[in-house]
């Protein structure tokens, strides 16, 4: 059986100008990045346009640690559109460094369902993250000049300054770290640290911003920290928003590429799930909108996580709302909810597929919370046996909603027509739009609240100590109006990794919550989640490699 990068180097891509003509989009305006990728420029999309197209949704039950396939399935489902007769484009997230030399590996979908070029996709790409690193530690420099200069310092209290520094990496060594060392002519000591860039505020503003000037205003917006006399610092206070703002200007772009039935694929931004906002940027999105007719689109990690955000962040920004939700299952996620062994979720097991459709359940209920018309999407493996999947099919139909099987990987376009026909008939015929889970005008607790009990499936939600603190700074600068982006383990519906299936009886705790105001959110941050994750104990890094001819191996 070939991996994804064998049958990505099987596929002959045609030149991005092609791709580009059949969305209408004039050669001469494309900036290309050599044969097979390009940026669009912002001109191209058409609010009327926007609303008038279909955008659909792909999300998933709570996944095991490898992922159920969102990305292969929402490829493959827009291959399946296309094929049908609809003009379809999918909108997904571009890759972080860290996961593809992590536990993941990589993120352009798999098999015959995968944009291309995979390598550049997985690896610099377009160079949009590189872009967001440097105007993230731009700022972080900025600070600590502030803080060390004689003449023009504005009075930052070192110990208050909460912006870190990124790196596209897994490195859980620099989560924590003193700047400053080694004298005077060095800088004044202070604590700080390193997020992963896809955890940055700029990947979430950036991701969130109507244009330029908007993400300029939103990066003047990005709260610094606090003076000796206690009053908030802002980025714009610091003049930096003009020039991070500047290091942006190609980033803001969505880049074009094309999959593997060359049909086109915008990719941009890439804010993780569990730590951020988890969808790609409201520009890609209405770019997609603008230039076909349905748009497949995702967000990251299980419903819980990636499409209450979605929803409740993007949604609420933007005004877009999905017209169709696809949940996206796997047996062997069902397997492991119900109790099977990590190292053996691919063999077959019934009896835990049973005890994990509770997952499944809750995550359809979720859906119908939002107002949203869903269909199932069992993404198929190999190792699954008919008996598995009929019984996944026999209870959407006990709970009301239909499973299509997606042979995507093995099959491409070919193995989604059926779940593009059911798809687009649901779209289509769905009328409604979506129901926020809460009033951006509540008071944080209830809003993190209501999130907990409704999606979930909480009792309770106790804030620590430093959360209250937080809650009461958050208040102070009329910063509580805003909506919550919670950081949460994307491994269970709760806030503890173990606690698989469906949890019942347990309370969420609130450790702290952390303030991106640029972003337009704050983040209680739950468990033991980190905005640094560390690298496995075999990191998919060893088993990448390149030979003389520069072509790579080990990259899935």
């Amino acid at each position: 059986m070939d991996s994804d990068i064998e049958i990505a180097r099987s596929i002959s891509m045609k030149h991005i100008s092609g791709i580009a003509a059949g969305m209408g989009i004039d050669e001469n305006d494309l900036e290309l990045y050599g044969k097979y990728k390009a940026k669009i420029p912002l001109k191209y999309i058409d609010r009327e346009k926007v609303d008038k197209s279909t955008l659909i949704l792909v999300s998933a039950i709570s996944p095991t640690p490898a992922g159920e396939g969102k990305t292969t399935v929402s490829i493959g489902l827009s291959l399946g559109l296309n094929r049908i007769g609809k003009k379809s484009a999918v909108v997904l997230r571009e890759p972080s460094l860290g996961p593809v030399f992590g536990i993941k590996g990589g993120a352009a979908g798999g098999g015959y369902s995968q944009v291309l070029p995979m390598e550049d996709i997985n690896l610099h790409f377009t160079g949009d993250f590189s872009a967001i690193e440097k105007a993230n530690n731009l700022l972080a420099a900025l600070i600590d000049n502030n803080i060390q200069s004689k003449t023009r310092s504005i009075g930052i209290d070192p110990r208050t300054v909460l912006w870190k520094r990124v790196m596209d990496m897994n490195d859980r060594s620099l989560r924590n770290v003193i700047v400053g060392l080694g004298g005077t002519m060095s800088g004044v000591p202070r604590e700080g640290g390193f997020n992963i860039t896809a955890a940055s505020e700029i990947m979430a503003a950036l991701c969130l911003a109507d244009d330029l000037q908007d993400l300029k205003r939103k990066m003047g917006n990005i709260f610094v920290g606090l003076t000796y006399d206690r009053k908030p610092v802002y980025a714009r206070d610091l003049k930096a928003h003009g020039a991070m703002t500047a290091l942006l200007k190609d980033a803001i772009k969505p880049n074009l590429v094309q999959t593997t039935e060359h049909t086109p694929a915008i990719i941009h931004g890439g804010p993780f799930a569990n730590i951020a906002q988890g969808t790609n940027s409201v520009i890609a999105t209405r770019m997609g909108l603008s230039l076909s007719d349905y748009v497949v689109t995702e967000a990251g990690f299980g419903f819980d996580l990636g499409a209450e955000k979605f929803f409740d962040i993007k949604c609420g920004y933007s005004g877009l709302s999905p017209r169709a939700v696809v949940l996206v299952v796997t047996v062997r996620a069902l397997r492991y909810h119900g109790g099977a062994d990590i190292k053996s979720i691919s063999e077959p097991d019934p009896g835990a597929v049973e005890k994990g459709l509770s997952n499944l359940t809750k995550h359809v209920e979720n859906i119908a919370q939002f107002g949203i018309c869903a269909v199932v999407a069992i993404n198929r493996f190999a190792t699954d046996t008919d008996e598995e999947i009929g019984m996944i099919r026999d209870h959407c139909h006990e709970i009301g909603i239909e499973a299509i099987v997606a042979d995507v990987w093995a099959k491409g376009g070919a193995g989604a027509e059926e779940l593009a026909k059911v798809v687009s008939s649901v779209a289509d015929n769905c009328s409604s739009r979506f129901k926020p889970m809460y009033d951006w005008n509540w008071d944080i607790p209830r809003k993190v609240e209501t999130v907990a009990r409704k999606i979930y499936g909480a009792n309770a939600v106790d804030f620590t100590r430093k959360a209250r603190a937080d809650l009461a700074k958050i208040e102070k600068l009329g910063l509580d109006k805003l909506p919550v982006c919670i950081a949460k383990t994307q491994k269970s519906l709760s806030d503890n990794p173990e606690l698989l299936g469906r949890p019942k009886d347990f309370v969420v705790t609130v450790r702290e919550i952390e303030i991106a105001a640029g972003a337009g959110f704050v983040i209680p941050i739950t468990g033991d989640i980190m905005r640094m994750p560390g690298l496995p104990a075999v990191p998919a890094a060893e088993g990448i490699d390149i030979d003389d001819q520069g072509n790579i191996t080990g990259l899935i």
